[in-house]
């Protein structure tokens, strides 16, 4: 009973629980590895170029300038040629400036003619006094509800308060350590502070406020009156979009023109920065805002909803019960595969649509996990049933009829059914001298047969043919059972190629060994034959029978009365296309009043050779023997030389034709009747 409990599909139940519990508790490698997914999303789009420019203080720019930091100055002189030569729109100068310094009032001169916009950082003091922010709060209650800080750090009173607008550069990471989102705004004592991206937002649109709505969660609304409303969390935060691209520009090497775009001026130099750590590896501080001033620009809205978890932990639950449920329908991954195609594909098309992101990582990982241990425990089951089977069977019945019998054990009584087989024999030609020379050594004789069966039966099998017996040294194989095999005529034909290939270097052993050669000849033919157990109640074999069956073996037995390997009958011949066939007779075998054309494969035939075979067959057939004889004469080469020998016994036929008295019949119809098996 707790076998049978163990080997129950339904355990995976179990396994599924398991992970929903996981994703519902959602520790932090869960987290990370659904972040780093949104990752692969939100990178994977196509870029799109904005008319923001980043303006990187490099080492070179350093060397040329030749301090940092920057003089307060040099920032003037900057800030007077991006507006009045080079055409700036909004210069931003990602540079906190806390301490005065030279050059102060040359800058706050500038800054009172050109709009610049600075930046602050929060900070767990402050000083200097911040710019009073034009923010218009409703509910401003609920202000514990976004980020605060306890204090900020602001640029010296002369710059600040001259600055057309100042943001706080601030990013809050993922628990993985990386800065996916940025929040909008934040909160020193009773203060709202726009971010840098929002600053720019504002004074980009010539608005003097931005609105922000608050409930007891947080964020419920956000606004500049010029834009419409700018969808955040309840933190504030927005996605960045980090298709959205801008032009970088070593201060050393400035364009003419920057067409009335948003300038971001940071360093970039060795010890006067620290990258963060993005969706696209490190980013510098001015890079990452370019981004979010993008996002914000174009109104991209990237968005997890709020039900998002749920109805992913809902979807995990029901897929997994579905891929319990496929196990039993199924075999294979396939059915899994889709479903996980799907998904994936869902994902990809949201985000690429709607900018929507939905979290499949869980839920493959919890419908592949539930799947394997339902497809583990089923294949168990019926691995141990197969067993069993064998164990019973397998000591007396072969082993492809073993294997039919674990996938339908009801087959296991006498009897069988009705199919169309095509059916092999092979036989060693010659085989008494070839004995003679082991008659002091019957065990290498042996040994010899082995050599020979081994790889004929592995040709055999390898194009998907079944092993009825070896009689001595004859193999006897058939197609299309115990399992249908499509092209089976084919797939026979084919295989006799290789046997006679694989005969061909056996021989080439043998003769380093100087033991004489092996020559073979091969019989198929194809018809409807009754396949199944056949024997007695206390024993039986898995065989074929039927009048088909037994002409295979006659053409077998013709194969050295027309010097020929292979022999094959009209019904295989018929279907046969990857190899080139020709006929060889008409013959009616021992035993058969019914005549049936025959074939043999060649390696090569032109069109010539055959046309020239046709007339040699008419002749025949017409009883013009001297036309034959001439035909088959300048045809003996014809084919790489392999029908001569059949060309030389039909001449000899034809001879023993003449002197008889067939020549007088009228009931001549072309057909040999053979004498013999």
């Amino acid at each position: 009973m707790f076998k049978k409990l163990l080997l129950s599909p339904w355990t995976a139940i179990i396994t599924l629980l398991i992970c929903a519990y996981i994703r519902l508790s959602d520790p932090g490698f869960v987290e990370s590895v659904r972040l780093r997914y949104f990752d692969t999303l939100i990178t994977s789009q196509e870029p799109v170029q904005n008319n923001i420019h980043t303006i990187n203080i490099d080492d070179p720019a350093l060397n040329e300038i030749g301090s940092w930091p920057v003089p307060r100055s040099y920032y003037a002189d900057l800030i007077a040629d991006l507006y009045g030569n080079r055409n700036a729109g909004l210069v931003v100068l990602n540079v906190l400036m806390p301490e005065s310094a030279e050059g102060d009032n040359e800058l706050a001169e500038i800054m009172e003619t050109f709009p610049v916009i600075l930046t602050s950082v929060p900070s767990q003091w402050s000083k200097n006094t911040p710019k009073k922010p034009g923010a218009v709060i409703l509910n401003p209650d609920y202000m514990n509800t976004i980020i605060n800080y306890p204090g900020i750090i602001a640029n010296t009173p002369e710059l600040e308060q001259r600055a057309y607008g100042v943001g706080i550069a601030s990013t809050l990471p993922e628990i993985d350590g990386v800065t996916r989102r940025i929040p909008l705004i934040s909160a020193v004592g009773e203060n709202l502070y726009p971010s840098v991206a929002l600053e720019i937002l504002r004074s980009a649109a010539g608005d003097t406020t931005f609105q922000v709505k608050l409930f007891e969660l947080g964020v419920e609304k956000m606004r500049i009156p010029a834009f419409d409303t700018i969808p955040t969390d309840q933190l504030g935060r927005i996605w960045i979009d980090w298709s959205q691209k801008s032009t970088s520009h070593s201060l050393t090497n400035l364009p003419d023109d920057f067409g009335g775009g948003v300038v971001i001026i940071g360093p970039t130099a060795a010890g006067t920065n620290q990258p963060i750590a993005t969706a696209l590896g490190g980013s510098w501080p001015h890079e990452l805002q370019s981004a979010v001033v993008g996002t914000m620009f174009n109104g991209v809205n990237i968005e997890r909803y709020d039900w998002a978890d749920g109805a992913e932990l809902i979807a995990l639950v029901g897929l997994g019960f579905l891929a319990i449920l496929i196990s039993y329908w199924t075999y294979g991954f396939v059915p899994v595969v889709a479903v996980v195609g799907g998904m994936y594909y869902a994902a990809q098309y949201y985000y690429a649509e709607q900018r929507l992101l939905f979290d499949i990582t869980a839920i493959i990982f919890a419908l592949v996990l539930t799947y394997i241990h339902a497809y583990t425990v089923k294949f168990l089951k019926e691995f141990y049933q197969k067993q069993q089977i064998k164990r019973q069977f397998g000591t007396y019945i072969s082993k492809e009829l073993v294997a039919e019998l674990q996938k339908h054990p009801e087959k296991m009584q006498l009897g069988g059914d009705t199919r169309e087989m095509t059916f092999l024999f092979c036989d060693i030609r010659g085989f008494t001298p070839i004995s003679e020379q082991y008659k002091t050594d019957p065990q290498g004789l042996t040994k010899l047969i082995n050599k020979f069966l081994t790889p004929m039966t592995n040709i055999i099998m390898g194009h998907k043919g079944t092993i009825d017996k070896y009689m001595g040294d004859c193999i006897m194989a058939f197609w299309n059972a115990p399992l249908e095999v499509n092209g089976h005529e084919q797939k026979a034909v084919l295989a006799a190629q290789d046997m006679v290939n694989g005969v061909r270097r056996l021989n080439e052993e043998l003769s380093k060994d100087n033991l004489l050669p092996i020559n073979i000849g091969i019989g198929i033919n194809t018809g409807a034959c009754v396949v199944g157990n056949m024997g007695s109640d206390q024993r039986f074999d898995y065989s074929v029978l039927g009048d088909a069956v037994n002409l295979g073996s006659r053409l077998e037995g013709q194969s050295k009365s027309y010097g020929v390997i292979t022999v094959i009958g009209e019904e295989t011949a018929r279907s046969v296309t990857e190899v080139q066939l020709v006929e060889l007779d008409l013959i009616a075998v021992k035993g058969k009043d019914v005549p049936v054309r025959i074939f043999t494969p060649v390696t090569s035939a032109t069109d010539k050779e055959l046309k020239k075979h046709k007339e040699y067959l008419k002749a025949y057939r017409q009883r013009e023997w001297a036309q034959a004889k001439r035909v088959a004469g300048g045809n003996k080469l014809a084919f790489g030389g392999e029908l001569e020998k059949y060309y030389e016994l039909m001449s000899e036929r034809i001879t023993d034709l003449e002197k008889s008295d067939i020549n007088d019949l009228e009931t001549w119809d072309g057909v040999y009747r053979a004498t013999t098996k």
